[in-house]
């Protein structure tokens, strides 16, 4: 096996990785914007103090609104567009943002979030853009 060819197989891995994380993580902000939406009364901590204190309402277009992006963003990268690994790697460290802010109000889907955008930015970068 000759080293482009790996090199190959490892960007055609790297790039799937990171496309099908940005659907998931999509998905996973658009449901969770939906439930903050529809029912936002139901959190796991209330924080009356809070800085970047917003209705729930807001809260949910925000997530709503990531959701749809980084599932744009994910079909982009699946279909091998080079910008798309761009917007992959600045809606992933949008999104922990946004989600490092929201923890507070939801820890345990923030984590969840946070870790799969590190991951995201992780597979998107690891590939070098000469070859892509």
């Amino acid at each position: 096996m000759s080293p482009a060819s790996t090199s190959t197989k490892v960007r055609a891995w790297t790039t799937l990785f990171a496309a099908v994380l940005l659907l998931v993580v999509g998905l996973f902000q658009f449901l969770q914007g939906l439930v903050a939406v529809v029912d936002g009364t139901d959190f796991f901590v209330a924080t009356p103090r809070y800085l970047f204190r917003f209705d729930a309402s807001t809260w949910g277009w925000i997530h709503i609104v990531l959701g749809i992006v980084a599932f744009v963003v994910g079909v982009l990268l699946l279909a091998g567009n080079t910008a798309g690994r761009f917007a992959a790697v600045v809606i992933a460290g949008f999104q922990a943002v946004v989600n490092f802010v929201w923890l507070p109000v939801y820890p345990i889907w923030g984590i969840i979030i946070i870790a799969i955008d590190v991951l995201i930015i992780w597979s998107v970068c690891t590939v070098r853009l000469d070859e892509v």
